[in-house]
């Protein structure tokens, strides 16, 4: 059975694959704006929505192959799902979180979980560009 990487090697692991998730972001949206034109791009969230539907895909097939075959998954799970994944949409993590307490029959706290994170999120964008707006 292999062992979990140290503090060092799964930072080293998270940071790679973020960087790589965020360069991986930074493509959806550039082939989008070359696909349809940048007004047509900027006119609703297309690169957004696509990172976030096929994050949260990859990261069903990430967690289902790592529940399969999970010897060195720690590794694994660190450099797709917390790096890759992680700086390609948070969505991903989201939408599985929400999966793990459906799937135990919680769905008070699925419920919850969504709607806390939806409305606390949204206030403070608005906190945020309120306070930035103010300083202003």
């Amino acid at each position: 059975m292999n062992t979990p990487p140290n503090f060092t090697n799964a930072s080293l692991l998270v940071m790679g694959g973020g960087g790589f998730g965020a360069w991986l972001r930074l493509m959806t949206g550039r082939l989008w704006t070359a696909a349809i034109g940048p007004i047509a791009a900027s006119a609703f969230p297309w690169a957004t929505l696509t990172a976030n539907v096929l994050g949260s895909f990859c990261m069903g097939l990430l967690v289902g192959w790592l529940a399969r075959h999970g010897n060195g998954g720690e590794a694994w799970r660190l450099l797709l799902g917390v790096g890759v994944l992680g700086g390609y949409t948070t969505f991903s993590s989201f939408a599985m979180e929400f999966a793990l307490f459906v799937e135990r029959g919680d769905l008070g706290m699925a419920a919850l979980y969504v709607g806390v994170s939806l409305a606390a999120g949204f206030t403070a964008l608005f906190a945020g560009l309120f306070l930035i707006r103010a300083l202003a």
